[in-house]
């Protein structure tokens, strides 16, 4: 199963810090992509690549100026994350059994009420005022039921040794290529 992330309504100077981090949350907790709405942000895609770049993994990176086009003609199953939808734990399930692709959308701005409309899944991993980051990693640990969080980066240029006090950091040679998916 390949899982998307659309941010839709990115505001340029406002949601920057949020926005980079649903990117950063969509990467580490097991998402391919995310694609970004709303303000066209350079700065944002420019950062998430140098993620990829220093940390590894599969992760594209792109712009949708039209997210209503973009999510009508989405061709797998889409879920919108919100308070005001059904419990993570309702419909997670449904979602595991299909084996194609996810879009999850997380707003910046208020979500305009076509979005509700145009899933096909409104979920919450609670029914609390919280952001669209922990909605995205909660989300994709509950899909993948913490697999994610053994997952390896070998082609990054930096992998962090795990330890109980300090820190260490591993540089290490990147393979060679591109970064896939990225435009």
């Amino acid at each position: 199963m390949r899982v998307s992330v659309l941010r839709l309504g990115h505001r340029k100077g406002r949601d920057a810090r949020v926005t980079t981090h649903v990117g950063l949350a969509s990467r580490a907790f097991g998402a391919g992509r995310i694609i970004l709405s709303g303000d066209r942000d350079p700065a944002i895609m420019d950062s998430l690549r140098k993620v990829v770049e220093n940390w590894g993994g599969d992760f594209g990176i792109s712009y949708e100026g039209d997210w209503q086009a973009f999510l009508k003609g989405f061709s797998g199953t889409k879920v919108h994350l919100t308070m005001y939808g059904l419990p993570v734990y309702q419909v997670v399930e449904d979602l595991r059994q299909g084996d194609g692709e996810v879009l999850l959308v997380v707003g910046a701005e208020k979500v305009p009420g076509l979005v509700y409309e145009l899933v096909d899944y409104n979920v919450s991993v609670t029914n609390q005022p919280h952001s669209e980051v922990s909605a995205v990693a909660v989300f994709l640990d509950r899909l993948f039921k913490g697999r994610e969080l053994h997952r390896e980066f070998p082609e990054g240029k930096r992998r962090i040794v795990p330890s109980a006090k300090g820190k260490e950091v591993i540089m290490q040679p990147r393979a060679q290529g591109g970064l896939p998916g990225n435009d």
